[in-house]
């Protein structure tokens, strides 16, 4: 026998921009973007357009053709834009990457043209999806419309839609050609929308950078009052960590067992599908953060007064830290979050791996959750500002302490 081993080494680079009047003929960014190392020649693109984003900016269609016509020198729209449905509407089926695909093919979309996809994340994630699997991979150009979308998954590498129940189910690894993220989408969003990237901002400082969560922890009264300028640099400092975290971790393909992004996720994605998505992700990753940061209290991981902060500034932001889903059974005695572990077990491919804040600013990954004491911190958060009765002596007492 006889083993060659094989090794290849891809490197990926792209542009993340933060600009104001993306489709202004006189801002260069989207034609820079498109024709980079290519500049002369004329380039090919499809653009997807978020039904939402269109109903508030009912004039994008005819900017988009006049920015094209400014620049037709270095760039060409070969149809009229597609607009879908968003939401997470557009990840419940394939139909809608279908029609995706459809578009592509008919605009003879190759893999030195260009797909362009505009409007919040679960609509990036299928037009990602539907990118990467047409020739194999065609060069999709993110322009997120949502503050979670600008400051979280858009500037990702994963595209995916969700299938027979299961989030993400189905999906790949495929970096963006560009990211351009354009300040005026954020303008017409309402508060509720701004803090779903903000509850992402709170996770990635939490256990990653204290001194970016001390920041958040003093915009938060600037927050709640929807101060544009404050927000926006918080989504922008949120963003170059999740970018610096791909870049860096050593495991941009989530080939490994840890998955520090996905920081109160477990709990989070359980709570979007038992509220049938009346909670936001980002509004249940705030419940979800919150959760996890009183067990990591309890284990003695994160100091008291750390998980305290935590919980007052997503509350001081005007972000949930509970919600009656936490509290529903299956059976007595049995809540049906639990049920979020397992299938987060599953979604790492078998082995359980947690992460948690250990104190702010940093992490640990934990390969077990003591179910028991998860319920007591269910308890506790529901309970915010009473004193809990903790039964068992030989589980952490420190929930008692944990009261604004």
């Amino acid at each position: 026998m006889t083993t060659h081993l094989q090794r290849i080494e891809v490197r990926h680079a792209f542009p993340v921009v933060f600009t104001r009047d993306l489709f202004a003929p006189r801002n260069p960014a989207l034609r820079d973007a498109v024709a980079r190392g290519q500049p002369d020649r004329r380039h090919r693109c499809l653009v997807l357009i978020d039904r939402g984003v269109k109903k508030a900016f009912p004039d994008l269609p005819a900017r988009i053709r006049a920015y094209f016509q400014a620049h037709a020198d270095a760039l060409q729209l070969v149809r009229p834009p597609l607009i879908l449905a968003g939401g997470e509407t557009i990840k419940q089926s394939a139909a809608p990457v279908r029609r995706m695909l459809d578009a592509l093919r008919a605009g003879n979309i190759c893999r030195h043209s260009y797909c362009l996809a505009i409007g919040g994340g679960a609509f990036l994630d299928a037009a990602g999806l539907a990118a990467a699997l047409f020739h194999r991979g065609v060069r999709h150009v993110r322009i997120p419309t949502t503050a979670l979308a600008q400051c979280d998954s858009g500037v990702g590498v994963k595209n995916a839609i969700n299938f027979e129940g299961s989030k993400n189910l189905l999906g790949t690894f495929a970096p963006p050609w560009a990211v351009l993220n354009d300040a005026g989408f954020l303008e017409s969003l309402p508060l509720p929308l701004l803090l779903d990237g903000i509850a992402e901002a709170v996770k990635v400082a939490a256990i990653k950078d204290a001194a970016f969560f001390r920041s958040i922890e003093r915009a938060a009264p600037k927050i709640a009052r929807r101060d544009l300028p404050a927000i926006r640099r918080i989504l922008q400092r949120c963003a170059l960590l999740h970018l610096e975290h791909i870049a860096t971790s050593g495991d941009p393909f989530e080939l490994g067992a840890a998955r520090p992004l996905d920081y109160g996720h477990w709990a989070a994605h359980k709570l979007e599908a038992m509220s049938r998505h009346r909670l936001s992700h980002g509004h249940a990753v705030a419940i979800g953060i919150a959760l996890d940061a009183l067990y990591a209290a309890c284990l003695g991981l994160l100091p008291e007064s750390q998980a305290c902060r935590l919980i007052q500034t997503l509350r001081a932001c005007g972000l949930p830290v509970f919600d009656p889903e936490l509290a529903r059974t299956t059976r007595p005695g049995r809540l049906a979050v639990l049920d979020g572990i397992e299938d987060f077990r599953a979604h790492l491919g078998g082995e359980l791996t947690v992460t948690f804040p250990a104190p702010l600013g940093s992490r640990v990954e934990l390969h077990t959750i003591d179910e028991t004491l998860m319920a007591d911190c269910i308890a506790a958060l529901a309970e915010w500002g009473q004193p809990l009765n903790v039964k068992s002596r030989e589980r952490k007492a420190a929930i008692h302490g944990l009261t604004p």
